[in-house]
């Protein structure tokens, strides 16, 4: 799609290959934004309930509309701009301040969760607004992001403000109001809707964004259970084990991801007649890739500190939920990518699924240990041999 004469601003990407690639400022925004991803995988952890469940699944959701749509304006508009390159700053520091209130988020620490996460979305989206003109084509479409986000924020602080027994209803709906709106084009009375066929993307950058937030992910699962083992003084043949099953299980899920090639995954955007729908395809799997890479982080995180326990219970629900949302996630970006569903995967689900029920009461080992196997040869199955170029 030819890019209208409007969008040369100063802000802009400029069109080329040193335009479309991974800045610095957005390597520098996702290392500061693991931090808000390990205290949420944390905070399940030590809340496997119900409950518990529901509000890491608000956090989550909250934390990857945060970075998804910091992602949407990197990908059209440049952080290396200093003005922008100070827009990532000031959010990734309201990400930190969000990740150090998260475990008290349903608690003291609502409204100062509430409040820097409101800052932060709505204040990305006046920057751009402030900054471009009213002819530029996106200009409308940020109004509308403005809008939106200014209507989440309300839900947010009236939670953060409220009794505990309506911040989740209030945050969830500020988490739909986000979600949500994009799919009927944010509309808003007077302002009308974005078509996604407007928005001219460069799909290399907007793939690499998101591989690079899975290796983040993926990186917490290892460095978590790197810590359980350092917390033990000793190292008997458990904690060794159950090391040894958690490193395999991540390379596991990094071989089923990565098994689709950035080069497909870039195509499926680049060649399609609506790229902006299809870059959306991208974020909506991902939010659920990534809460199965922090789901099973927190499985072997109770695995490290618990391998000889009965798998019963919220661990065991945990051990499997996190491998089974990862792999029919996986299934789905590969097919949205490629436009093959692969079998392999979807039998490794049912199969994870079937081991989880029958495994039940076993050793958590040795349930942890039947998942990552599952993993293993489905990623063999379906992947095969790493091909030479691929990343």
């Amino acid at each position: 799609m030819a890019t209208p004469a409007p969008t040369l601003h100063p802000l802009m990407r400029q069109s080329g290959p040193d335009g479309a690639r991974v800045t610095n400022e957005e390597l520098f925004f996702d290392l500061a934004y693991v931090f808000l991803v390990t205290q949420i995988s944390h905070g399940l952890l030590h809340h496997l309930n119900w409950m518990g469940g529901v509000q890491t699944l608000i956090l989550w959701f909250a934390a990857w509309l945060g970075w998804q749509y910091t992602g949407w304006v990197t990908n059209w508009f440049d952080p290396r701009v200093p003005a922008l390159r100070g827009v990532m700053f000031v959010t990734m520091a309201l990400a930190v301040l969000c990740g150090a209130a998260a475990p008290e988020a349903f608690g003291p620490r609502g409204l100062a969760f509430a409040l820097c996460y409101a800052a932060m979305q709505v204040g990305r989206s006046a920057f751009i607004v402030c900054s471009l003109p009213a002819s530029h084509p996106l200009a409308p479409n940020y109004r509308r992001i403005l809008g939106w986000g200014g209507i989440a924020g309300v839900f947010w602080i009236a939670g953060g403000l409220g009794t505990p027994a309506w911040q989740v209803p209030l945050w969830a709906v500020g988490v739909a109001c986000e979600y949500v709106s994009p799919m009927f084009g944010f509309w808003l009375p007077g302002l009308g809707r974005s078509r996604t066929a407007d928005w001219t993307i460069a799909g290399g950058h907007l793939v690499e964004r998101c591989q690079l937030f899975v290796i983040v992910a993926l990186g917490e699962t290892i460095m978590a259970s790197g810590l359980s083992l350092a917390k033990n003084t000793e190292w008997s043949v458990w904690e060794l084990g159950g090391f040894g099953t958690s490193f395999l299980c991540t390379i596991a899920m990094w071989w089923l991801y990565f098994g689709t090639s950035s080069e497909e995954a870039e195509h499926s955007i680049t060649t399609s007649p609506d790229p902006g729908r299809m870059g959306a395809y991208f974020h909506y799997l991902h939010v659920v890739l990534v809460a199965g890479i922090i789901v099973t982080a927190v499985g072997m995180d109770i695995l490290l500190e618990e391998p000889v326990e009965a798998a019963t219970g919220a661990p065991a629900v945990v051990m499997t939920l996190g491998p089974v949302l990862y792999l029919m996630a996986s299934t789905l970006y590969r097919w949205v990518a490629t436009r093959r569903l692969v079998r392999a995967q979807v039998a490794g689900a049912v199969v994870l699924v079937v081991a989880g029920i029958a495994g039940h009461g076993l050793p958590m080992w040795q349930l942890a240990l039947v998942e990552t196997l599952v993993l293993l040869a489905t990623s063999f199955v379906s992947v095969g041999r790493p091909q030479v170029g691929r990343r």
